[in-house]
């Protein structure tokens, strides 16, 4: 067990451990300074306590998600560093992988929280810039050979006084280029129909499992609701675990569940407002792109969905000649 004040060696130097951020069954994250004065950083290690009481296979999967994510951000160039939060050392602690990460202001989840406890909402311009942020993040991920498959809110690190969203934690990530079924991967809130329903040989997802998880992420952005689709996923993952896939389609007499409801529609385009027609028309149409219940349905790459995002703003635009009676009659 680790506390405050422990020094953890790495390869490039040593970090003092100031505070803990966050714990899952998989990590700890603290919050670390240079010992050789460099900048803070976001120390991330297994929880060493939940790995002695996992068993052997448990055990290597944790550890092949820690080195896999440690491999992946090695290979960034310093350009990457935009979108995906940066790496700024690596190493072992008491034989298990641990990484030194740029530190930086929280994540979106904690924020979107916080917003709603002073009934605020995102503005539809600043959803609009995070999701183009995203994209980008997800085209690099995607260029070098991966599938992100864990997009969410609390994997998106606010940065620039939450300007600037960095997409992060890449242990579920798996290559693109193997294209054989796999295991369970993700959070099954934010999980497209084909990464959450197994087929009979497990699941076969793409990269556009990752557009799906950014359409969830538009929605939610928008309406500061989930999708009633990804609650009934969480819900049935809750009470099943895995098996919860195949109780929540037999509650829907086998077939899987409406991804994107009537009545959710509506409610995107309401909480669009005050933005006109056109931008209402272009944002739903890329959200039901994103969201489309089957992968070759959707965009199939990141240029596609900055075409749809390109169109919004083209329409934002529209909207704005069309409510100012002066620029109308320039234009």
């Amino acid at each position: 067990m680790v506390e405050a004040g422990d020094i953890i060696t790495l390869t490039a130097g040593a970090w003092r451990l100031r505070a803990p951020l966050a714990a899952s069954s998989y990590g700890v994250l603290w919050q670390a300074e240079s010992c050789l004065g460099a900048a803070p950083a976001a120390l991330k290690m297994v929880n060493l306590e939940q790995m002695a009481l996992a068993l052997p296979p448990q055990r290597d999967a944790w550890r092949r998600c820690a080195l896999g994510e440690i491999a992946f951000l090695r290979a960034l160039q310093p350009w990457d560093r935009r979108h995906i939060v940066g790496l700024l050392d690596s190493g072992e602690h008491l034989g298990q992988p641990a990484i030194a990460l740029e530190l930086l202001d929280g994540d979106l989840a904690r924020h979107l929280d916080t917003l709603r406890g002073r009934s605020e909402t995102v503005p539809f311009i600043q959803a609009l810039d995070w999701i183009g942020q995203v994209n980008g993040a997800l085209a690099r991920v995607h260029q070098y050979g991966w599938r992100h498959l864990d997009l969410k809110p609390a994997n998106l690190l606010l940065a620039d006084g939450g300007a600037t969203l960095k997409l992060a934690d890449f242990g579920t990530s798996r290559a693109l280029a193997v294209r054989d079924a796999h295991s369970y991967a993700g959070t099954a809130s934010w999980q497209a129909p084909e990464q959450f329903f197994a087929g009979a040989d497990g699941y076969r997802t793409d990269a556009r499992a990752d557009y799906f998880a950014l359409g969830a992420l538009f929605y939610h952005l928008v309406t500061g609701t989930l999708l009633r689709y990804s609650g009934a996923c969480a819900a049935a993952y809750r009470a099943h675990g895995p098996a919860g896939a195949a109780h929540l389609k037999a509650a829907h007499g086998g077939a899987l569940p409406a991804v994107l409801d009537a009545d959710e529609a509506a409610l995107f385009v309401r909480r669009s407002f005050p933005h006109g027609p056109a931008a209402r028309e272009a944002a739903l149409a890329m959200l039901r792109a994103l969201l489309a219940p089957r992968p070759e349905q959707r965009p199939r790459h990141a240029l596609e969905i900055s075409r749809l995002l390109a169109r919004v703003r083209d329409g934002l635009a529209r909207d704005a000649i069309a409510d100012d009676p002066m620029r109308r009659s320039a234009a």
